[in-house]
């Protein structure tokens, strides 16, 4: 029995036979004057995929409406109706001020109005009888008009007695206690809106002309590890804050079980544009060529060399905006042997990129490749 001989060729090739030939480009082996061999080759397949440029910042959530609330009419507080945390809708009495006294004015005002109103009536009596003149009937009708108003403005401050909730929300912590005196500049509690919140953050300048209302913006809260939250852009500040040279962005946030709080650090997302059909190639697919970019391309056996401009990034993958067409075979693996119109034996291996790019902001809407 023989001993077969063995000859190793590029990359590792190793063929058994009675004999190796040298083959051409690439260094295939030929035996019996058979067609020659290719390079072994790794490639993937470019797909279409949904990509999203997307802009990065840090924010906190805040309140869509927050206030301290302070009574309108100076006195002693006599009752607390609201408790700190709980929910109240518009209109809730939270606090009562002493009203004795506004009590004991409104009613001396309406003892004044109802006497005025009949001093009123009687000289329209003495008008029609031509007892009277017409100076004394304006007289008491000025004297009634001006007592009404006075019973009126008191009536108001009366009313004001009772501090009420002036939008729905949750009641925040209270600065006063029964028995403070209290004025118009006094904070009793503060109320703060539940549902929905507002996602703030700051964006670079240079994304001015990417912003707008009614783009959608996804953050999470450090607070709440792996909960996704998604909100919709409804106000873009028009000024350039200094020194930082940012511009603010809030989103109008869904907040029905109460999760997010305002002050709550959040890292945000914010969507600038969706290309549905995007063309997507494995990163390790792009090499630099002269300062710039480009891939390995498989046809017909052979591989060439492409330049390529390069989109948005996700972890392992690339966006090709540029150079290559989906369902050509680009080369990742093996590499760092190919020459232009080189023979290749590829081997296709799966790759499954997310949908999702995310634009850093420190390094544009487009990072370039490596």
């Amino acid at each position: 029995m023989t001993r077969s001989a063995w000859c190793v060729v590029a990359a590792g090739a190793v063929v058994a036979l009675g004999g190796c030939k040298k083959g051409k480009a690439g260094g295939s082996a030929g035996f019996g004057g058979g067609a020659p061999m290719g390079m072994p080759v790794e490639v993937a397949v470019a797909r279409t995929d949904t990509v999203r440029d997307e802009i990065a910042a840090t924010g906190q959530i805040e309140a869509v409406q927050s206030i301290d609330l302070s009574p309108e009419v100076d006195g002693r507080i006599v009752e607390i109706e609201a408790r700190e945390g709980q929910e109240v809708d518009q209109g809730t009495p939270l606090f009562k001020v002493d009203d004795a006294v506004l009590k004991a004015q409104v009613a001396q005002l309406e003892a004044q109005r109802d006497l005025a109103q009949q001093a009123l009536a009687r000289a329209k009596e003495l008008a029609q009888q031509n007892a009277s003149s017409a100076a004394d009937l304006e007289q008491a009708e000025a004297t009634a008009r001006s007592a009404q108003a006075q019973y009126d403005l008191q009536r108001i401050r009366l009313d004001r007695t009772t501090v009420r909730a002036p939008f729905a929300g949750a009641v925040g912590q209270r600065y006063v206690s029964l028995g403070d005196y209290v004025t118009n500049t006094t904070k009793l509690v503060s109320l703060h809106t539940v549902n929905p919140q507002r996602a703030a953050f700051q964006v670079p300048e240079r994304f001015a002309r990417d912003l707008k209302p009614g783009q959608q913006v996804s953050f999470r809260v450090a607070a709440i590890p792996g909960r996704d939250f998604t909100g919709e852009v409804d106000f873009v500040d028009p000024v350039v804050q200094l020194p930082g040279r940012t511009i603010l962005v809030k989103a109008r946030v869904p907040n029905p079980g109460r999760l997010l709080q305002p002050g709550m650090f959040i890292e945000a997302h914010l969507v600038t544009a969706v290309r549905p059909k995007a063309i997507v190639i494995p990163e390790e697919a792009v090499v630099p060529a002269e300062g710039a970019n480009a891939v390995w391309v498989v046809a017909e056996g052979k591989v060439s060399r492409r330049p390529v401009e390069l989109g948005v990034r996700t972890p392992g993958f690339v966006e090709v905006t540029k150079g290559v067409n989906a369902g050509e075979q680009v080369v990742v693996g093996g590499l760092e042997l190919l020459a232009p119109g080189a023979p290749v034996m590829p081997r296709v291996v799966e790759r499954g990129p997310k949908a999702a790019a995310t634009a850093d902001p420190a390094a544009g809407s487009r990072p370039q490749a490596p």
